[in-house]
């Protein structure tokens, strides 16, 4: 079903699913078990053995999830999709899935706080390397390439700095050496699609837009389906080789009657079984609930924050606005390329009086919650250097874009002018 389907006003509300077929409720149900009854012992072990797909256990499949998880794909294009318990677990496993100690990575130096702290010391601690390049130059990618390097990744609109990234040029880079692109796409779902530019795997946080409710955690993978991981297979031994903890099963090869899904595959029935980030069932169904209006929500999200963007680069207090439509040259040419209907819903602006200004915004402001996330339907603001990224480095602050007057808001779906009103009253204390 999730393939019949186009455009995303329609995928988000019927792709992957009509109707239960035990009562024929037309809503997606919350499958709120642990468990599924085999039809014998032969049913049994053909699912264990993976002979046969069906439900085993919820740490590692869910028909709730599962909605969710096509939905997600047939929405960025890919051909399938794993649900987890939080964004930060969907860029992990996306890593995980091909990379083992003594493998590397290279990284964007665009990225949110949390992804860099995972990379630049979580990962290390497992012997993953994570060599950060900036994406001024995407042939900073090639050169940073080496025979261990196992993927790129990238955010689409990084979160706070909100230069797009190349996608189809560091993806072409990566296609040339047998590498597949990773991109977190949370900030811009709907505007932009990565796998449509090269991208191999997408991963989102769900917390963020796709929910848009800020009532859960989530985070998903989508397997673009479109990378050879056969042609290069010296570069990705954990799907090429016998996987000891199926008996030697080889990805590439056991999946291949079902199509190219073998990293999602491996991905579900190793790492989802052996960590079980898994996403609640109830958290799925609140995401389903989100996805239904996420395409109408972006065009009010982008709407609003178009109009704060041009709002704040005309005031006084205001030394510099960060919003894709106030780029020019190559990042100009960038957003208009990736991003369709819309150049997001987060702005970024430097004050004048620094730190101290930044915080004075923050506490001023009434209507604007004061929180550590984004893609909320309601208004959000923070000062990163004094939380999100204040465990970094002032040089890599710099780095991901934060400096100590940057504010960063979450433009929301309100009225536009009581959006302005908040902040045009918040400035006089800043």
């Amino acid at each position: 079903m999730a393939a019949s389907y186009k455009n995303p006003e329609t995928i988000v509300l019927h792709a992957g699913y009509r109707s239960d077929p035990t009562s024929n409720a037309v809503a997606v149900p919350i499958y709120q078990t642990t468990s599924y009854q085999f039809r014998d012992t032969e049913h049994a072990a053909n699912l264990f053995g993976l002979r046969e797909f069906g439900n085993i256990y919820t740490r590692i499949m869910n028909p709730t999830c599962a909605v969710l998880e096509e939905r997600m794909a047939a929405l960025e294009g890919g051909v399938a999709a794993l649900g987890l318990a939080s964004g930060q677990a969907a860029s992990l496993f996306a890593i995980q899935n091909i990379c083992h100690a003594g493998d590397n990575v290279v990284s964007s130096t665009d990225l949110y706080g949390g992804t860099w702290n995972l990379f630049a010391n979580t990962l290390t601690t497992m012997g993953i390397e994570v060599r950060f390049v900036d994406p001024a130059d995407p042939e900073g990618f090639r050169h940073a390439t080496d025979a261990k390097t196992r993927c790129y990744y990238a955010e689409t609109l990084p979160n706070p700095k909100l230069n797009v990234f190349p996608i189809k040029e560091v993806a072409d880079i990566g296609r040339s050496l047998g590498v597949p692109l990773i991109m977190d796409n949370t900030a811009c779902p709907i505007l932009c699609r990565p796998i449509e530019h090269g991208a191999a795997i997408v991963v989102h946080s769900t917390t963020k837009y796709i929910g848009g409710h800020g009532t859960s955690i989530g985070g998903i993978v989508v397997d673009g389906g479109n990378f050879d991981w056969e042609k290069h297979a010296d570069r990705f031994p954990m799907l090429n080789t016998p996987d000891p903890s199926y008996h030697g099963a080889v990805w590439t090869q056991a999946v291949k009657p079902l199509g190219p899904i073998a990293y999602i595959i491996k991905m579900r029935v190793t790492l989802l079984r052996d960590i079980g980030a898994a996403m609640s069932p109830f958290n799925a169904f609140l995401f389903i609930q989100g996805l239904e209006t996420l395409p109408l929500r972006m065009r009010q999200h982008c709407a609003n924050a178009r109009a704060v963007a041009d709002f704040l680069a005309g005031h006084a207090k205001v030394t510099k606005v960060i919003y894709p439509s106030h780029t020019t040259g190559e990042l100009k040419r960038r957003a208009d390329a990736y991003l369709k209907g819309g150049q997001g819903a987060l702005v970024g602006f430097e004050l004048a009086g620094g730190r101290e200004a930044g915080r004075r915004l923050i506490d001023a402001l009434k209507m604007f919650y004061h929180v550590a996330n984004i893609g909320d339907a309601r208004s959000l603001a923070i000062h990163p250097a004094t939380t999100t990224h204040s465990q970094l480095s002032p040089e890599d602050q710099m780095a991901t874009g934060v400096s100590d007057g940057y504010v960063r808001l979450s433009v929301g779906i309100e009225h536009v002018d009581d959006i302005l009103a908040d902040l045009k009253q918040a400035l006089v204390a800043a």
